[in-house]
């Protein structure tokens, strides 16, 4: 399973950073869009356009051999690419190895709707960092998936009654929020796909709770990560930074270890 696991973290990594260079590429290409099809298209070299064979594609190894160059043009290809194949098989394993369900049948169907749900994020994360936006063409298959997830535990899994209840409440705290700070900021605070993301992910964590910490935690990871940035006088006050993928972190981070967080946060008289 272990194996199985790399396996698909690799292939799924590679994936991502396909799919998320086509769907740039289809939003920005006038012409020849079918080039860029993620279901039909062959995989290109992003800076010659030069057709890639099966040793070009080979997940980092590839990289690696061609010292981060593509074979053809000679030109660098970014350490993003590797980067973000290592970072899905990570994640893949990390899943694996805490997931705070035990594989049973429940466990099993929402582990694998997990995976796929990890997948959509990482993509929507690396499109919000290159280019500050969210793009409906992922958001709303993250939706899809979610709520996926929702119908199947209310309808075969229902042990939890008051589940969609909280996942509901979720979705307005995660959603609420943020469409608060876009309304009041005239959308300069926070962009129209973080409110639709904010909503989706705390639907997904299925807890007001686990809504409440997303948020919490997505905002320390947000300042933690500005702060040098700021010292080093790499942004400013005006630079606009995708907040995106702190809520993807810390909804992961609360996936895996939300109940040992709240656990934790009850033990120390927090109430949460």
């Amino acid at each position: 399973m272990f194996v199985i696991i790399v396996v698909l973290g690799l292939s799924l990594g590679s994936f991502i950073n396909a799919l998320v260079w086509r769907l740039h590429k289809q939003s920005t290409s006038v012409r020849n869009k079918h080039k860029y099809s993620i279901t039909r298209g062959r995989s290109l070299c992003p800076k010659c356009n030069h057709r890639l064979n099966a040793l070009d594609l080979i997940p980092i190894v590839s990289w690696l051999l061609l010292r981060g160059k593509c074979r053809y043009c000679k030109k660098p290809i970014s350490i993003t690419y590797p980067l973000i194949e290592f970072i899905t098989t990570l994640l893949f394993i990390l899943s694996y190895i805490y997931w705070p369900l035990k594989f049973n049948s429940e466990g099993i169907v929402l582990f694998v709707l997990w995976l796929a749900i990890l997948v959509l994020v990482i993509s929507l994360a690396l499109y919000d960092v290159r280019w500050l936006k969210l793009p409906n063409r992922l958001v709303y298959p993250l939706l899809v998936a979610v709520l996926l997830q929702v119908l199947i535990t209310v309808i075969f899994f229902n042990g939890r009654s008051n589940y969609l209840l909280n996942s509901l409440i979720g979705l307005l705290i995660g959603g609420g929020v943020f469409y608060l700070l876009f309304q009041i900021s005239g959308g300069k605070w926070i962009g129209g796909g973080d409110v639709k993301l904010g909503g989706i992910l705390g639907l997904y964590l299925g807890s007001p709770s686990m809504a409440i910490l997303m948020i919490f935690f997505a905002s320390v990871l947000g300042i933690l990560a500005s702060i040098p940035l700021l010292t080093v006088g790499k942004i400013n006050r005006k630079t606009l930074i995708p907040y995106g993928p702190f809520l993807i972190v810390a909804t992961i981070i609360l996936r895996l270890f939300g109940s040992s967080i709240i656990s934790w946060l009850s033990s120390k008289g927090f109430t949460v």
